[in-house]
């Protein structure tokens, strides 16, 4: 019998960054699950489709593989990752999902700029025309042999690298004699060489901590902040993370680099990555606010023309709020977003994200103010969950010429993959229900045995 001390130190392995470590931690974990020697919660109606892993970044460490096993332990039905400008653990977190029997789908989100809302702040703090966007439903990490897809996935990493250079180039000069080079201090902090301005932090963090003799004195003056207020953040690094972030790397701080057409992709070319994968263009929400999503009816009817096929919502942000004012407008403009997201015929793609110290590792669905939503919620999880089966399994999911076909609107494509989503159990039982539909069956046809089957479980 394993004693805790081993379970700690396996689920420490999931998060190597060797991925023969992470397997084998993973692989044995589950052969301890099996024997009824690692506790495993019982499944409840709750899911998480947005968590970062470490190949962006997660501020809890998790890789791919560390999620599907978070999922499982903790009884979350369904989860997904998300990861920026890179598709590194689409492959390794649905074949985790698989392995540990859990419910997954696997996404990517960027940064482009939207010309018509040039003038419009969207969802991107303080950058007019700059848009946090994504793309939902992979089943692989391995992009579509096509040269013009593979430049694709090339130029959002080579957009991120630069932006990070610009970055620590005006921060050094700043912080001198705290210096850091990004080869060196900043890319051993991931496992696969795509860092972000969290890492960067943590990396001056790093550095200041060995050449300093006064850090306290060092990052008042650096932050103009008091020296008391950096005694209490540093006491608090997630909060102290956050705000040397805020305070240099976002918009009127000295590490800020100020965007225009040219330092994001465009939609059109971010979306012609996603197709070629067989995966949905998904818009994203913040919290209704700005001018961008204030004309929200506007930005939606210019992303469903090019493609868009589901809306992603933070939902904590919009709820869980300490001011009463605030937090009651906040809860209206959710409420409403997922109005209107049902009048476009739009899934939802919702979680937490984990790319930020304190986020929660899943939604409160028990929350009153998530009541009315929570549904919709749960249906949008199972929708992408349906598709990413399909086309994993049988190369007809949402995108596939099978649905263009029998499925010609988006509504009977959201319904569809809905019900296929809430039929098939999760893992390999899930893809071996699969095996019994094929490219001629109509969608009435397919889901009998589907349906049939998984209440017959």
């Amino acid at each position: 019998m394993p004693d805790s001390v081993q379970i700690v130190e396996l689920e420490r392995n999931l998060n190597h960054f060797d991925a023969t470590v992470r397997a084998n931690a993973l692989a044995e974990l589950v052969a301890l699950a099996q024997q009824d020697m690692v506790s495993l919660a019982p499944e409840t109606d709750v899911a998480n489709m947005h968590c970062h892993t470490f190949f962006s970044f997660n501020a809890y460490g998790h890789s791919p593989s560390s999620l599907a096993w978070l999922a499982k332990r903790r009884g979350f039905k369904l989860i997904g990752i998300v990861d920026f400008d890179v598709l590194d653990g689409v492959n390794e977190f649905l074949d985790a999902c698989e392995l540990v029997g859990v419910r997954g789908s696997a996404g990517i989100e960027t940064r482009v700029y939207i010309p018509e809302f040039a003038t419009r702040e969207i969802n991107s703090p303080g950058e007019p025309g700059v848009y946090y966007h994504m793309g939902i439903g992979f089943t692989s990490g391995i992009t579509a042999d096509t040269t013009a897809t593979k430049q694709d996935v090339n130029d959002l990493r080579q957009r991120a690298a630069q932006r990070n250079l610009r970055v620590v180039e005006q921060v050094n000069v700043h912080l001198a004699p705290v210096t850091i080079d990004c080869e060196r201090d900043v890319l051993p902090l991931t496992p696969a060489g795509i860092a972000t301005e969290r890492h960067i932090v943590v990396a001056y963090i790093s550095a200041a901590e060995r050449i300093i003799s006064d850090p306290v004195g060092f990052w008042a003056k650096k932050l103009d902040i008091p020296n008391e207020q950096v005694t209490t953040l540093i006491s608090d690094s997630a909060q102290f993370q956050n705000t040397i972030r805020s305070r240099l790397m976002k918009r009127g701080g000295v590490g800020y680099v100020t965007p225009d057409h040219n330092t994001f992709s465009s939609v059109e070319q971010f979306h012609q990555l996603i197709l070629a994968c067989g995966a949905l263009p998904c818009a994203t929400w913040l919290d209704g606010l700005s001018a961008g999503e204030q004309a929200m009816e506007e930005l939606l009817e210019l992303l469903v023309r090019q493609g868009v096929a589901a809306l992603n919502i933070i939902p904590d942000r919009n709820w869980n709020i300490a001011d009463p004012e605030l937090r009651a407008i906040k809860v209206r403009n959710l409420h409403q977003i997922v109005e209107i997201a049902q009048a476009w015929d739009l899934p939802l793609n919702v979680g937490t994200e984990m790319n930020s110290f304190g986020q929660k590792l899943v939604d409160d669905y028990d929350a009153p103010e998530l009541a009315p939503v929570r549904n919709h919620f749960l249906d949008g999880a199972h929708f992408i969950y349906g598709h990413t089966m399909m086309q994993r399994a049988r190369g007809m999911g949402y995108q596939s010429d099978w649905a263009k076909r029998f499925l010609p609107t988006r509504r009977e494509r959201n319904e569809f993959y809905t019900r296929v989503g809430y039929s098939l159990p999760p893992g390999k039982p899930g893809l071996v229900r699969l095996t019994t539909v094929n490219q001629t069956m109509t969608p009435e046809k397919m889901l009998e045995p589907l349906v049939s089957d998984y209440i017959d479980d």
